[in-house]
């Protein structure tokens, strides 16, 4: 993972094995052309350190990542003990054509593509682009330790 700063308490790889095998939805922050933030959830995978996004074409998010590309990002639990990543970055957009990493996503986060969002979401008609985030700052928490006794069951 080529980060520039890496904090937090748990290292690289623990960080990209959480990124892995975490199929919560990422968090991504960026600017508005008016100089307003703007916060949108999405399916993430990660690869050879980048995080990976799609969206359809037509989506604000992409209007807005054209102006700047500049992102901020979170992947955390929300059950207890919290933890997770979050970091920024700078996000490159492309045509996702054959839909790769759509079907990526699917997959991880439905299981295939035997669905009425998927089919709906891999149409022909539907153009859709891909979001790569290559990370500058990232910094890990892990509250597992202090959360402990939040965590039991109390019954």
């Amino acid at each position: 993972m080529p980060v520039s700063d890496f904090r937090g308490a748990w290292s690289e790889s623990e960080v990209e094995t959480f990124f892995q095998e975490t199929t919560i939805p990422i968090r991504l922050a960026t600017q508005r052309p008016d100089g307003s933030l703007w916060l949108v959830t999405l399916w993430y995978r990660y690869r050879e350190g980048t995080l990976e996004c799609a969206t359809g074409a037509n989506a604000a998010l992409v209007r807005f990542l054209r102006n700047d590309p500049a992102v901020a990002f979170e992947v955390s639990t929300n059950d207890v003990p919290y933890r997770g990543v979050r970091g920024n970055g700078t996000a490159t957009l492309a045509p996702d054509t054959d839909k790769t990493v759509l079907r990526a996503l699917l997959e991880r986060y439905l299981g295939g593509t035997d669905s009425a969002l998927a089919t709906w979401l891999l149409d022909d008609d539907r153009e859709e682009i891909r979001i790569r985030i290559d990370p500058h700052e990232i910094y890990s928490w892990d509250y597992s330790e202090r959360m402990a006794d939040s965590s039991e069951d109390t019954a």
